[in-house]
C-alpha cells in the first residue's frame, strides 16, 4: 500500500513548481507562475483518469484529502468518478427543469415567431393562468399524460378552445425539452 497523506500544509503552501504527491493518487500541480491545483489519479477498467479536484486557493490540503477518498471510494466500486460527477450534475440540474422554466425558456425561443414577439401575452397566459399555477414546480421530465388531464379538466368543458390551447403550448414545451436533451414523455399531450 503507498502511503497516503505525506506532506504537511507547510510543506504544500512552499513546495517548489512541479507535480507532488500525497499518496494514493492525489497530486498538487504548482505552476512557475504560483498557481496551483489539486487533481486525483485513478485507474477504472484499466483506463487512467485524471480528476481536477479544484485549485490550491480554494481548496486546503484537508479538503482535497477527503474530495480524494469520496472519488477513490468510487472508483474502487467499479465506476468512474468523472463521469459519476456529471451524473450528479445532471441530477441537480433537473432540479432547475421543472415546467414553468422549460415554459419560460420556451417561450423566449419561440419569440421571434410570434406577432410583436409575444408581447400582448397570448401565447403564454394559456400556460400562465389554466397549467403553471398548478403544476410549475414540477420537473418536466416527471409530467405525464395524468397530470396534464387533472390539470386541464377544470376548463376542458366550460373554456375549450383555452384548455386546447393550453394543451398545445404544453406540447410545445415538452418538445422544447427534448430538444434541450431532456427525458420527457413527447406524447404526454397527445
Amino acid at each position: 500500500m503507498r502511503a497516503l497523506n505525506k506532506p504537511s500544509a507547510a510543506q504544500v503552501k512552499n513546495a517548489p513548481p512541479g507535480k507532488h504527491s500525497d499518496g494514493g493518487g492525489l497530486w498538487l500541480h504548482k505552476r512557475p507562475d504560483g498557481g496551483a491545483q489539486w487533481f486525483l489519479r485513478v485507474t477504472v477498467h484499466g483506463r487512467r483518469r485524471e480528476m481536477g479536484l479544484g485549485g490550491l486557493l480554494f481548496v486546503s490540503l484537508k479538503e482535497a484529502r477527503e474530495e480524494a477518498e469520496k472519488w477513490r471510494a468510487v472508483a474502487r466500486k467499479g465506476k468512474d468518478p468523472i463521469k459519476e460527477l456529471e451524473r450528479q450534475r445532471r441530477l441537480a440540474a433537473r432540479d432547475d427543469h421543472t415546467l414553468e422554466v422549460v415554459a419560460h425558456e420556451a417561450f423566449e425561443a419561440r419569440k421571434a415567431e410570434l406577432n410583436g414577439d409575444g408581447k400582448a401575452g397570448r401565447w403564454f397566459s394559456p400556460l400562465e393562468l389554466h397549467v403553471l399555477p398548478k403544476i410549475d414546480h414540477v420537473p418536466i421530465e416527471e409530467i405525464d399524460q395524468q397530470d396534464i388531464k387533472n390539470t386541464l379538466a377544470p376548463i376542458w368543458h366550460t373554456k375549450a378552445d383555452t384548455a386546447r390551447k393550453a394543451m398545445n403550448r404544453v406540447g410545445i414545451v415538452m418538445r422544447h425539452a427534448a430538444a434541450m436533451g431532456l427525458d420527457v414523455d413527447i406524447q404526454a399531450t397527445d
